[in-house]
């Protein structure tokens, strides 16, 4: 799709707004974000964007281009975008900066490696056939498009990113402070604070946080970082405003395939009154049922937050992150130990079925001794990876403790990231439920089906096999060791979509004391979850009261400049 996907015929917007306020092109698009002339909120944030890409909105190479009438109004130019890619490479060839480390980067490199956007190497669309193979969208949180650019490149870069927020800033006052919500707001945000890919006063006005949908693929100690609904600030934003925006331009995909120039009408301004009223009904319905849970956990708000506290120190712990290069290595050991117990169990139905003749019996008993010299190596093996260099407070247990907890910390990881899977094929499945979206059509939904069939078995095996390392934790690990056994899982997908533990990891690390309550009392686990979501209500109160003043300043001027218009026609004639 070429650039002007949205109705616009006029220029270039301007670049430098007034010293308090932001440009005329944001006031016009969203006068509930830029309206006012209050900015400096380093705490919560003056704006809220998303950002995000979408390659089904892409022009087909044969197709050409029709005549240029006008200069775009939304899309900045390739020239740019290809001066900002420019800069990355040429910044990744420096010497990283120094940066303060607050999630652990193997949590952040298993995000990058989760997400098709991570790398931006992975092809999305054939650049031979389409010369635009895709867009990417700059939103902000009421779903109101304010800039696009086109994707030219295989995979979703860096720098379409990086390009849309630098245009942004460029039109916003230089005391603005903006929170960006991305599928991979970790990746983008470690980036640009390991290299000077934007300036220093830019980077520290920016906050990036994970899109709601996209957040629980990612690793747990990233998710209390970077979940909008698990860090302070962000109210109820939850940063899916470009997947919405993408759902609206669906049906012109197959238009814009052929053509130069499409227009669609944009008419979310005009309804940002109805917007702000039906999110205060949902606020105060979230509030409600938040009250009622944190009074039946029974435990004050009080040390909930002081709980809450623990819990992130000790879960962002970067001792509780293998190297990747360990993790490998432990990887490739866990392989030949399950190949070895598949052995043993075949040896053992072998001693069943075939009897008890000498010659079978003697053939049996070497496959055995041969059996048991493999699995001593394989101890020696894991022995020689020197894990507990790495996990020094490990040293007193046993190996077979240590090794069935790795076991289960790696199979968890492995299981929660097919669950996500699940839970969105699942959503897509129900998505027209009580008429909240339109239905898949029977392709797509016996497509769906197929998938989640395919998929099942291998799911539903890892399951089990991790409750089967559970009951085995549970006998091996000595309650004075100070390490929690994990706790089993359900095989069903409904109820383990309400398993507030899915997302945490095993717990690895010995404790001082009585295990914390954090971890163990499933009340205070609500009670935590409650009163997250009460603090989320809360600022989302307050940023819709500024957003109404936003809009009653815009409105004002408004009137001003209508009234001022007609006076002056009037002493004109």
């Amino acid at each position: 799709m070429h650039a002007a996907i949205l109705e616009s015929a006029n220029p270039t917007p301007v670049n430098d707004p007034p010293k308090d306020e932001a440009s005329q092109y944001l006031r016009q698009k969203c006068p509930a974000c830029f309206g006012g002339k209050k900015f400096g909120n380093k705490k919560e944030s003056d704006v809220h964007v998303s950002v995000d890409g979408n390659f089904n909105h892409r022009h087909l190479r044969e197709a050409g281009d029709s005549p240029h009438l006008h200069i775009p109004e939304y899309y900045i130019p390739k020239e740019q975008v290809d001066a900002v890619g420019d800069r990355i490479d040429r910044a990744r060839k420096q010497k990283p900066k120094p940066r303060q480390v607050i999630v652990p980067d193997e949590a952040v490199d298993e995000c990058e490696e989760g997400h098709i956007a991570g790398t931006g190497t992975n092809v999305k669309t054939s650049g031979e056939r389409y010369d635009d193979t895709g867009n990417m969208a700059l939103v902000c949180r009421h779903d109101i498009p304010l800039l696009l650019a086109n994707i030219d490149t295989p995979g979703e870069q860096q720098k379409y990113a990086v390009a849309l927020i630098e245009k942004l800033f460029s039109m916003l006052p230089s005391n603005a402070y903006v929170a960006v919500f991305y599928d991979i707001g970790c990746v983008l945000h470690r980036s640009l604070q390991t290299y000077d890919i934007l300036p220093a006063d830019t980077v520290a006005r920016l906050t990036f946080s994970t899109s709601i949908m996209h957040a629980y693929g990612h690793q747990w100690p990233c998710q209390l970082v970077y979940n909008p609904r698990l860090r302070e600030d962000l109210g109820m934003t939850d940063g899916e405003g470009t997947e919405r925006f993408w759902s609206r331009t669906r049906k012109i995909i197959s238009v814009t395939r052929t053509s130069g120039v499409t227009r669609i009408g944009a008419e979310m301004r005009d309804g940002l009154g109805d917007w702000m009223k039906r999110r205060l009904k949902n606020v105060e319905t979230q509030e409600a049922e938040a009250r009622i849970k944190l009074k039946e956990c029974g435990v004050p708000e009080a040390e909930l937050r002081q709980l809450w506290q623990e819990q992130r120190a000790a879960q962002i712990s970067l001792r509780n992150h293998a190297p990747a290069r360990l993790k490998k290595d432990l990887e490739n050991v866990i392989a030949i130990q399950a190949d070895l117990d598949r052995v043993d169990e075949t040896i053992r139905a072998a001693s069943s079925i075939l009897g008890q003749g000498s010659d079978v019996s003697a053939s049996l008993k070497q496959l055995a001794e041969t059996h048991e010299y493999l699995s001593s190596k394989v101890d020696d093996l894991y022995s020689s990876l020197n894990i507990l260099d790495t996990f020094p407070t490990l040293k007193h247990l046993p190996f077979a403790a240590v090794h069935k907890l790795l076991l289960a910390r790696d199979l968890k990881i492995n299981v929660r990231k097919r669950a996500i899977g699940s839970f969105f094929e699942y959503d897509k499945l129900e998505q027209a439920a009580g008429g909240r979206a339109q239905a898949l059509g029977t392709k797509l939904h016996q497509a769906t089906r197929a998938a989640i069939s395919k998929r099942k078995p291998a799911f539903l095996s890892a399951i089990r096999r991790f409750n089967k390392y559970c009951d085995e934790l549970k006998v091996l690990l000595n309650p004075d060791w100070g390490i929690p056994a994990p706790k089993p899982l359900p095989t069903t997908i409904h109820q383990l979509k309400e398993t507030s533990h899915l997302m945490e990891d095993v717990w690895i690390e010995p404790m001082s004391g009585p295990i914390p309550r954090w971890l163990e009392s499933l009340d205070v686990r609500e009670g935590i979850r409650a009163m997250l979501k009460l603090d989320r209500c809360r600022e989302e109160r307050i940023r819709l009261g500024r957003e109404a003043d936003n809009m009653s300043c815009w409105f004002g001027n408004e009137l001003k400049r209508a009234h001022l218009a007609k006076t002056n026609a009037y002493a004109a004639t």
